[in-house]
């Protein structure tokens, strides 16, 4: 009964301890991983995203440190640890393999970065501003605010757009006139409201051109340069202000029609 009772002592003190040692590891892996990530953040040179990702490799690192420790208490040493992951590599890879597909897909975009945080992506059709990539997944926030979380596997492997790749993008817009419409008057119309707007890069040099004869309309196609954060208040603002121009000056936006033709037999 004696020995019954202080081995439950031992166990219920080794207990005590694993928990002491399991608080201490978890505060540490968050006090770590957040103040590695804003010394990186913080430093002029580094990119965003190495902040993250290094971040959450010591978290995870600090978290299996812990979890050996506390085994180690209740008499596992390391080398049995070891011995027995060795014998279980196999099985942990395949049953782990997904996971270590996605730690592998993030070593890859770390060294590769087709995507830094910051920038608007689109993933395999998914959209949005990239707001962290850590070991396992990348985090990306849509224009409305919603939280998307993908694995960094499906991320290596699909196609990437980056839309803030570059600091200037090109800007496409189309107006359809009508057919009994004046097309140098109109294109000269959008010329004088791309032109006026300081937005609009110089060089390349704004470019209006009859682009289709549509079944309603004459299509008139413009492209414009201009810095990739002014992108879409340019596209909104060109839009209205080459409205209000076509009907201040008599150039109309014709509705799609059909016209019925009867032959008389």
């Amino acid at each position: 009964m004696e020995g019954s009772a202080g081995l439950f002592s031992e166990l219920l003190f080794n207990a005590g301890k694993a928990i002491v040692v399991l608080v201490i590891g978890w505060f540490l892996a968050g006090f770590l991983s957040s103040l590695v990530k804003k010394k990186i953040r913080d430093h002029p040179k580094i990119d965003d995203t190495i902040g993250g990702f290094a971040a959450s490799i010591v978290r995870w690192l600090i978290l299996l440190i812990t979890v050996i420790a506390v085994l180690q208490l209740f008499g596992v040493q390391a080398t049995s640890l070891v011995a027995v992951l060795g014998a279980g590599t196999l099985a942990i890879g395949l049953a782990l393999q997904g996971t270590l597909s996605d730690i592998a897909a993030g070593v890859m975009l770390i060294i590769f970065r087709p995507y830094k945080i910051g920038q608007f992506v689109d993933i395999g059709g998914t959209s949005g501003t990239v707001k962290d990539l850590n070991i396992f997944v990348t985090e990306l926030v849509t224009p409305d605010n919603v939280q998307i979380i993908m694995p960094n596997g499906k991320a290596w492997g699909t196609v990437v757009t980056n839309f803030s790749a570059h600091e200037t993008r090109r800007l496409d817009l189309t107006f359809g006139i009508d057919y009994g419409d004046d097309a140098n008057k109109a294109t000269q119309i959008i010329l004088d409201v791309a032109n006026a707007d300081e937005r609009v890069h110089k060089d390349p040099e704004a470019w209006v051109r009859v682009t289709n004869l549509g079944d309603s309309s004459v299509d008139l196609g413009v492209r414009l340069w201009c810095n990739a954060g002014d992108y879409w208040e340019l596209k909104f603002h060109m839009l209205k202000t080459v409205k209000e121009a076509f009907d201040a000056g008599g150039i109309s936006i014709p509705y799609p029609h059909s016209v019925e033709i009867q032959k008389k037999g």
